[in-house]
């Protein structure tokens, strides 16, 4: 590398820095002129990692000032900091610590968010684990992540006996709260000297889990974080100090967590319920005035399909902003939301492994439905041929790479994603229009190649979900002695619909090319779907 070189990029990285920097002072997460304040809360996420720290700094800001609202009312930081110093101490004693993998089944409530802070304070690693696990999965992560301590919800009792039995056992909820064995969280928290514990050497971090639509899903670890990070997501979602955030999304997966971690970072109230309700969490966001509602697609679906009087009985115009990631936004989808709350849906692309990747603003996503947006602050974003040549012009379709402070170092198991020039590949591929805004056409390895020609699902998909008389639909390929592939369309008709298999047909023929219509269509109640709303088509056949 030349000196020019080295020099250019060195002036970009500190541009960059700038940029973050301002970014986070406007959001309110620099408390300028209080900078000493800042460096507090560095030295917190340092010492505990970027969720125990971020909790522990809240809590000293104002020991009043409420963190989480769930089914069980309202806690305090200050209330979240001290159960997290006695549970941490309990577990210490019990001979939990650095060394140490703390695994999490739970749903949505104080139980889960004092287990993530409570592994950050002993330098534990915290393995978050999909509550619509079957038996075969859950048995498989434990095993290859080398848990040795496991907190759940009681409801999952029933996956227990797949797990070995010296791992450690902990109650997060009980449905049925007499005669217990395994110990339970808020009887340890309540029996535990709460004082603080000295740090760890460093703080553990988390494991996150691939989706796993297509076998076991793989480990993501995120040992550390980088302060400026945040700014990934606050540069084009505007996020604010001191309001309050609805968070649909599962904590457990990157899309609930990273707002999660967000949000308690900016001192905001985060309410949740154990279980996603499309009306309920209308209602939660009218009565606590949220300002954020997070969420994944199929439960914004399950939204703005309520009734419009059932709509209209809660108050959200405090609502600034939707924020949707986890799945594609269809172009349909994301245009009624925006008809029925206001311009205010921010659409995230990015995946487990590489994090933030781009974000559509409501100004995006007006200009061009669909879109995925563009590459924030301390991210990059390019498109590569399959010879692994750069893409530079725009509606020409290759995979996506992406450079982000977020990404992760690899899985668990050793192995790790496609890299050219820096950037992780995400697996999906795309374009970018003349105006530098970017498309996602499918997941490379959902091609379909029917008589030589390139089909990927979510163009009709897209398409069949824009009329009224269709909740859903998935396209996948099935085998063609002719063709080699041919498209099968599974569809879910809306309630008196007459839809039927020649229409389904004809509509999609009226409106792309022929290759593209399904030569099989058939009508389902629902579509398969993991926990975060993706649709497993595994199951599809």
């Amino acid at each position: 590398m030349s000196v020019a070189e080295l020099a250019g990029q060195v002036a970009g990285k500190l541009t960059e820095t700038v940029r973050s920097v301002e970014v986070m002072r406007r959001a309110g997460l620099v408390p300028f002129p209080r900078l000493d304040e800042g460096v507090r809360s560095l030295v917190a996420i340092r010492k505990y990692g970027p969720f125990a720290g971020a909790n522990h700094i809240a809590a000293r800001r104002d020991s009043t000032a409420v963190g989480i609202v769930d089914d069980l009312g309202p806690l305090t930081f200050k209330q979240l900091d001290d159960q997290s110093n006695a549970l941490a101490r309990a577990w210490s004693q019990r001979g939990l610590g650095p060394d140490s993998v703390i695994a999490a089944l739970c749903r949505d409530h104080r139980g889960l968010v004092v287990t993530m802070a409570a592994s950050g304070k002993l330098g534990a690693r915290l393995l978050l684990m999909n509550t619509g696990f079957a038996k075969p999965q859950f048995a498989d992560v434990a095993q290859r992540e080398g848990v040795t301590a496991l907190v759940y919800d009681q409801e999952f009792t029933g996956l227990l006996d797949a797990i070995d039995e010296g791992v450690d056992r902990y109650l997060a909820w009980v449905d049925e709260p007499a005669g217990h064995e395994i110990p339970v969280l808020a009887e340890i928290i309540a029996s535990t000297d709460d004082r603080p514990l000295p740090a760890p050497a460093k703080p553990g971090g988390f494991v996150l889990l691939t989706s796993g639509t297509t076998g076991t899903p793989k480990g993501a670890p995120r040992p550390h974080t980088s302060a400026l990070a945040s700014a990934q997501f606050l540069d084009r979602i505007p996020l604010r100090a001191g309001e309050a955030t609805f968070m649909g999304a599962p904590l457990f997966h990157g899309t609930g967590l990273s707002q999660f971690i967000l949000s308690f970072a900016l001192g905001c109230t985060v309410v949740m319920r154990r279980k996603f309700d499309p009306e309920a969490t209308l209602r939660g966001v009218a009565a606590h005035r949220c300002t954020a509602l997070v969420l994944v697609p199929t439960m914004l679906q399950r939204i703005v399909d309520l009734p419009k009087e059932v709509r209209d009985r809660y108050d959200t115009s405090c609502l600034r902003i939707i924020f949707v990631a986890g799945s594609a936004l269809s172009p349909d989808l994301g245009n009624r939301a925006n008809e029925q709350f206001g311009d205010v849906v921010h659409n995230l692309y990015g995946s487990t492994e590489v994090a933030v990747a781009t974000v559509a603003t409501p100004e995006d996503w007006k200009r061009a439905p669909g879109t995925v947006g563009r590459a924030p602050v301390g991210c990059r974003v390019a498109l590569y041929d399959e010879n692994g040549v750069k893409i530079t012009k725009p509606h020409v379709t290759g995979r996506v790479f992406v450079g982000s402070g977020l990404s992760f170092g690899g899985y668990t198991d050793g192995r790790n994603k496609e890299i050219i020039d820096g950037l992780l590949s995400s697996g999906d591929v795309g374009h970018f229009d003349e105006d530098g805004l970017l498309f996602i056409d499918g997941r490379d390895d959902e091609m379909i190649v029917s008589g030589g020609e390139n089909v990927f699902p979510i163009e009709v998909e897209n398409l069949l979900v824009e009329r009224e008389d269709v909740l859903e639909a998935a396209v996948i390929g099935v085998e063609d002695p002719d063709f080699g592939e041919r498209l099968k369309a599974f569809v879910v008709r809306a309630e008196g619909s007459t839809l039927d298999e020649d229409g389904v047909r004809e509509y999609v023929k009226a409106n792309l090319a022929r290759y593209k219509v399904p030569r099989d269509v058939e009508f389902l109640d629902e579509l398969p779907r993991n926990a975060t709303g993706k649709v497993l088509r595994t199951k599809l056949s």
